[in-house]
């Protein structure tokens, strides 16, 4: 769900009254016609992405992927565009579930999601 400014609005997709509006993101790919990709860097994986949702019309779309370091000016200006954070990937690394050294989620403590309590 796209908030007014054209980023993403988490709260509206959280509250259900815009559903008919929501888009999908997509940022990476596990699996592709029954062959199994985790084992493939990242970069990979998003090559393969491109492939399958390129051209493709509706509400499916493929996640920017910015190669560089996470610095204290780019968090900075996410904080100011009101993102909820940022995340950081090693693009020549598999894909491994739960939490992994090389796959880092950097939070806006000021972002309105962060003082949500969820039941």
């Amino acid at each position: 769900m796209r908030g007014v400014d054209g980023y993403s609005d988490f709260n509206a997709l959280h509250s259900g009254k815009h559903n008919a509006e929501v888009e999908m993101l997509a940022f990476d790919i596990l699996a592709l016609e029954g062959a199994d990709l985790r084992d493939l860097p990242l970069s990979m994986r998003k090559i393969g992405l491109q492939r399958l949702l390129g051209g493709r019309p509706g509400a499916i779309f493929l996640s920017n992927f910015e190669q560089g370091e996470i610095g204290p000016d780019l968090f900075r200006q996410a904080c100011e565009f009101g993102f909820e954070g940022l995340i950081s990937k090693r693009s020549d690394r598999p894909y491994r579930g739960g939490r992994y050294p090389h796959w880092i989620k950097i939070k806006n403590r000021r972002h309105p999601v962060m003082s949500r309590s969820f039941e």
